[in-house]
């Protein structure tokens, strides 16, 4: 943690603005493949189904199988409070923010989700050390609860949350037992926690792939002269942020740990972070504007090259 220790706030924020520039590369990248004819753009599907249902339950596997600590139970604690909290008080705001300007669901949900998933692990590994990645997995495992059930239930436009559809899905399952194995101190054989950490490492360039071969298909005129996609980008990645901020320093969480800085950072990245792929891949999924929400996800992530620097540098001044 030495460049949050010596207040480095440059180092810090060119880190931030490199790891963003390289998802950008990557749908970037993603956008080609389908500009030069190798794929189609409805191939992006199978890229969706993959990050859902296989590679994000391989990093939380992997994030979780470290060893227990009383030190690292503790700062769980304190992650999954905030995190939780964060999630709980942001959700009504954005919901009355989405009445007032008649914000729609592929919308309320870019708003309201980030793209923790994809940018945090390797953000926390650079910025502060893998040893912190852990902390950054109890906000994505929340998330991912919220995801499978509130998002999934706006973007399909379900009347209600099949609870037995959630607890049989593969992504709460494996939160599940993640935790339960990280409590009880079980280590998976060495052969299974490489492949997951081998698997994980593809959530940030499949995910970015699948943005980009959105991007291929759809009118890139229309959607970059879309106002309204302008003030979702602004309202996830300045509104929610400073925000959550406020709802941090009013808490006074920070002083419940000795390490509760670093962990309540690692907490607020996540928030900072642009708007869900999950958000894109779900909306693709059950029939949602897709395009819509892949324009979203373009726009904030080029946006967040300088957002989120500012917002760790207030984060800094503030907390």
């Amino acid at each position: 943690i030495r460049l949050y220790q010596k207040g480095e706030h440059m180092e810090l924020s060119l880190l931030l603005m490199q790891q963003i520039i390289k998802l950008f590369i990557m749908i970037f990248m993603g956008y080609m493949i389908v500009k030069v004819g190798i794929l189609k753009s409805e191939d992006s599907r199978v890229f969706s189904a993959m990050v859902l249902y296989l590679i994000v339950p391989c990093v939380i596997m992997n994030a979780f199988q470290v060893e227990y600590s009383p030190e690292k139970a503790s700062g769980l604690f304190l992650a999954f409070v905030t995190s939780l909290l964060l999630m709980l008080v942001t959700l009504p705001a954005v919901n009355l923010l989405g009445r007032l300007l008649k914000l729609n669901e592929v919308e309320r949900m870019s708003v309201y989700y980030s793209n923790a998933g994809n940018l945090i692990i390797p953000l926390v590994t650079f910025i502060l050390g893998e040893e912190w990645v852990l902390y950054a997995c109890v906000y994505m495992s929340i998330q991912i609860v919220f995801f499978w059930t509130h998002c999934k239930k706006e973007l399909s436009r379900e009347k209600r949350i099949d609870l037995k559809k959630i607890f049989t899905n593969i992504n709460i399952i494996v939160v599940m037992i993640a935790v339960i194995l990280f409590f009880m101190n079980i280590h998976l054989p060495k052969l299974l926690t490489e492949t997951f950490e081998s698997v994980s490492g593809m959530v940030g360039p499949a995910s970015m792939f699948v943005i980009g071969m959105l991007m291929a298909g759809a009118d890139l005129k229309k959607i970059f002269t879309n106002q309204r996609a302008y003030l979702v980008t602004g309202l996830r990645l300045i509104a929610v942020p400073v925000f959550s901020l406020l709802i941090l320093k009013i808490s006074r969480l920070v002083g419940t740990h000795a390490e509760g800085r670093q962990i309540l950072l690692i907490v607020f990245l996540a928030v900072t972070t642009p708007a869900a792929s999950t958000v894109i891949q779900m909306s693709q999924i059950y029939g949602n504007d897709s395009e819509y929400a892949s324009a979203i996800g373009v726009m904030t992530t080029l946006a967040a090259v300088l957002t989120m620097p500012l917002m760790v540098l207030l984060f800094q001044l503030v907390i």
